[in-house]
């Protein structure tokens, strides 16, 4: 998959099937549009593409108003996002930052320099309720239209129903906010986790004995708090552990978002390796603790209370085997 930081324009001419969005999460009914583009891509001989867009629309309107509170949560960062759009088949993906310029362009200039002049599309899908160019003057029946008059086909996709709820982002992020993994694999297609290369921080955790790999997580993620998780890249198979994903208020250099991670009975260095930390039940609150004392009795705790849900489902798991 070819990634662009921006309009190909010369270095990408070929012409493509196209679909336009922010992908946070890639959930079911990304995958369902997902699929729709590359089926039209194979089928009229194009390249399937993808543009989405960096930061997140709200984000960039939010900072502008001084309020990032106004910014939604983030269920995927950019590269989690990319991988799922390389698992789903896409050829090409335009990262476009998404600036004063860009989110001033009328509909037509939308439709001329970036779908025509940028993009050469041919096929376009978008959601039912897409909506383009400045103050989202354009609506899916202008971009019909806009299709009909340079050359290229447009259609659009209903919601995707997973039951009686309509499978969106913000239902991704609403299930994920209550510790809820069920819904969120249900929305999602495939249970929900994060990846990143591990760094270096304070090495607090393993002077209270509980050392941990710490990920860095540039935007503010949809959940928080302290979790059962599994970890993917360390081994040749997924290791338990125990995670807290917050700003870690009891230490010292809080504030910046981390997600901290204790393997069981791993004592290996890995600083630099790419993991994939896999989100399996919901602990507890991130806290504020008096006192480092205090702080370790509750890891402690945490640590034993994860050990105990493996344990458990390693008991169901030998159980159903003697069935």
């Amino acid at each position: 998959m070819k990634v662009f930081r921006g309009l190909p324009n010369d270095r990408a001419r070929a012409p493509c099937a196209l679909t336009i969005g922010n992908f946070d999460g890639v959930h079911r009914g990304h995958q369902a549009l997902l699929a729709h583009v590359t089926g039209a891509a194979a089928r009229l001989g194009l390249e399937a593409a993808v543009m989405t867009f960096e930061p997140h629309p709200r984000e960039f309107f939010a900072a502008k108003m001084g309020d990032d509170s106004k910014a939604p949560a983030r269920i995927a960062n950019l590269r989690d996002k990319l991988s799922a759009l390389d698992n789903a088949g896409i050829d090409r993906v335009i990262v476009e930052h998404f600036n004063d310029h860009f989110a001033s362009l009328s509909p037509r200039e939308f439709t001329e320099r970036v779908l025509v002049q940028g993009l050469h599309v041919k096929w376009l899908m978008v959601g039912e309720d897409f909506c383009y160019g400045a103050r989202r003057a354009g609506s899916v029946q202008t971009l019909i239209e806009a299709g009909r008059e340079y050359g290229f086909h447009v259609e659009s996709l209903p919601a995707v129903m997973h039951g009686p709820l309509r499978i969106s982002s913000s239902e991704v992020r609403a299930a994920l906010g209550r510790g809820d993994f069920d819904t969120t694999r249900d929305l999602l297609g495939h249970s929900y986790s994060m990846s990143g290369h591990v760094i270096h921080g304070a090495k607090l955790g393993r002077t209270l004995g509980f050392p941990t790999m710490n990920l860095h997580v540039v935007h503010r993620p949809a959940l928080s708090g302290v979790f059962v998780v599994q970890v993917h890249g360390l081994a040749d198979r997924p290791l338990p552990a125990v995670a807290s994903l917050g700003v870690r208020p009891t230490v010292e250099d809080q504030g910046r978002t981390l997600l901290e991670v204790h393997v069981f009975d791993f004592h290996q260095e890995c600083y630099g390796k790419l993991v994939r930390v896999e989100f399996l039940a919901r602990l507890r609150d991130e806290e504020k603790y008096s006192d480092l004392a205090t702080l370790t009795a509750a890891i402690e705790h945490d640590g034993q209370q994860a050990r105990a849900w493996f344990a458990q489902r390693a008991g169901a798991l030998t159980a159903t085997d003697r069935i």
